[in-house]
């Protein structure tokens, strides 16, 4: 539960620390006095949206500070969650006790802390998510949604219904995806086979060709030795007639015999100079690597061909691949690539009336699947709905609508494609607010007060199936008064035995119930109003259920009525 909230600088509050404890406190006040404020700030502390225009006039950041303390699996939850932002937590007497706190600057930033840790804002909305469920006008307005109901059903409906709706979504991904890929498939078939024909015809044409890697480049070096052989053919002439001379000996010294004359005389300085030695056996192996160079010119200029018919289809084979690479690819290579690629294009699309059979079939598995998860939860819901329009029936009758009988509808939805991740079903929460009537669904027929009834019973009956921490009404009792009014703040009492409740109310039949009440009331201070809380006891309180009962603080009938209140609420609470 929620065992403290400071406020500071938060709209009309300068400054408040607000102690709550266990069971039922009710925050009253009159109008304007800043009641609200205490639900902002606590908005504020569940991740609420900052709004720079709540920091009060004059300061430069508001600040909103929570101490909470938890037992049981819900603080083993939140300790993790904790945990994995880095948060502290203290841990005393199986219990955990940890902070969250907000600050928000006049300027429009804001900053979230878990545990004294600064964590995204995102952290205090999950944490909150578990252990705090909030109620407000805006929430009545919620529950005639479909969706809102659903989610009620559903999380009164527990591990049954939770277990059912993830086989249910499982099953209904798969469906989804084998349609969605059939559909494209038919969708997509005329232009897929136009497609595969044109890549047939492209394919046709390269093959015709039939490129060999890296051939361009080959024939691009060929052409250049083609066209130009005379002139290639005589410079190798020329470099082997220098390195090793030609076979007349008519020629000048070559490289070769110069570099045996200057071993043989290095030999003979070695003599002398044994040291020489080595430089002898370095000249000898220059000779060696010449002779073998001008061994291989001879080779290559024998290979060299000069002849037209040879450079002609050359020519002729570099302008059917540029032809290719015009088309299809920057080279030969990229050619093949592109060819390869269309290839298995071709026969894909070859597939498509195996590949489309093969999903028909899937789909028809999946859709039976699906018709399978979705009847089992369908079945889930229904019993759920039993249960559920019994249990909120019986709560409306203890709220002052005897004759009421309130009741949910499952129908199947027959369409596959109107089927959610939610479900195949429709639900809808009815209400038979009076005899002689039809149920009408709630959207239609609920009164804002009968709308309150509706959405408090669920909460208590709620409460039995899905515990939560902390609940907090805002004016939940809106539309209502008299007996009915009594009959809310009884069953705000109730729901305070298992959990924490926390009501503002502009009622004095529900603050009597309250085990605290805290009042917030205004004050001047030169040009800014301000807002202070406290609780009230005693006399004090019989003096603001007064206020709120006719206004007339020194009424002694009012007095008297106040007691009579309290009297009632006290022996409702001990029974």
């Amino acid at each position: 539960m929620i065992e403290s909230i400071r406020i500071r600088n938060l709209g009309v509050i300068s400054e408040s620390q607000i102690m709550l404890t266990a069971g039922l406190t009710a925050v009253t006040g009159e109008t304007g006095a800043g009641k609200t404020m205490l639900l902002t700030g606590l908005s504020l502390l569940m991740g609420g949206k900052a709004d720079p225009s709540l920091v009060r006039h004059g300061s430069e950041r508001a600040d909103v500070d929570g101490e909470w303390r938890l037992t049981g699996a819900m603080a083993d939850s939140v300790r993790a969650r904790l945990d994995d932002a880095g948060a502290d937590v203290e841990v005393v007497d199986e219990a955990i006790t940890f902070t969250m706190s907000r600050t928000l600057a006049s300027e429009g930033r804001s900053r979230a802390f878990a545990g004294g840790r600064s964590v995204p804002a995102s952290v205090l909305t999950e944490v909150c998510g578990e252990i705090i469920a909030v109620h407000g006008q805006s929430d009545q307005l919620r529950l005639k949604s479909t969706s809102k109901q659903r989610d009620l059903l559903d999380r009164f409906g527990g591990s049954a219904i939770d277990s059912a709706l993830r086989e249910f979504r499982t099953a209904h991904r798969e469906w989804s995806t084998s349609r969605a890929r059939l559909e494209e498939l038919r969708a997509t078939s005329k232009a897929r086979i136009a497609e595969a024909h044109r890549l047939s015809e492209a394919l046709a044409e390269i093959d015709a060709v039939n490129p060999l890697p890296g051939e361009d480049r080959e024939l691009d070096r060929q052409a250049a030795i083609l066209s130009n052989s005379g002139g290639l053919l005589l410079e190798i002439q020329e470099a082997r007639l220098r390195l090793v001379g030609d076979e007349s000996g008519d020629a000048a010294t070559d490289a070769v015999t110069s570099i045996h004359a200057a071993i043989r005389s290095l030999e003979r300085a070695a003599v002398i100079d044994a040291s020489l030695g080595s430089l002898a056996s370095r000249a000898t192996e220059a000779a060696v690597s010449l002779a073998e160079v001008g061994i291989d010119l001879a080779s290559y200029a024998s290979d060299v061909d000069a002849d037209p018919a040879r450079q002609a289809w050359v020519e002729e084979r570099r302008s059917q691949l540029s032809a290719l690479k015009r088309r299809y690819g920057a080279t030969v290579d990229d050619v093949i690539s592109w060819a390869n690629a269309s290839r298995a294009v071709v026969a894909e699309v070859a597939d498509d009336d195996s590949t489309i059979s093969e999903l028909e079939v899937r789909l028809a598995q999946a859709e039976a699947e699906v018709r399978r998860a979705g009847m089992a939860l369908t079945e889930a819901r229904v019993a759920t709905a039993e249960a559920l329009g019994a249990a909120v029936t019986g709560e409306l009758h203890e709220l002052a609508l005897p004759d009421s009988v309130f009741s949910v509808s499952v129908s199947s939805i027959e369409d596959p494609s109107a089927w959610t991740l939610t479900g195949a079903d429709s639900i809808e929460f009815l209400l038979l607010a009076h005899k002689g009537g039809e149920p009408r669904p709630l959207a239609a027929s609920a009164s804002g007060g009968e709308l309150s009834r509706v959405m408090l019973a669920i909460e208590v009956v709620l409460a039995g199936a899905d515990p939560v921490a902390t609940f907090v009404f805002d004016e939940v009792d809106a539309g209502i008064g008299g007996r009915a009014a009594v009959e809310v703040g009884r069953k705000l009492a109730t729901l305070g035995r298992t959990s924490q409740v926390l009501v503002v109310t502009h009622l004095p039949q529900v603050a009597a119930f309250a085990d605290v009440q805290l009042v917030v009331s205004k004050g001047a201070d030169g040009m800014v109003t301000s807002s202070h809380v406290s609780a009230v006891t005693g006399d004090a309180r019989v003096t603001e259920l007064v206020r709120m009962l006719s206004g007339l603080e020194d009424s002694t009938a009012g007095a008297a009525h106040a007691r009579e209140l309290l009297e009632l609420a006290a022996s409702a609470r001990e029974s």
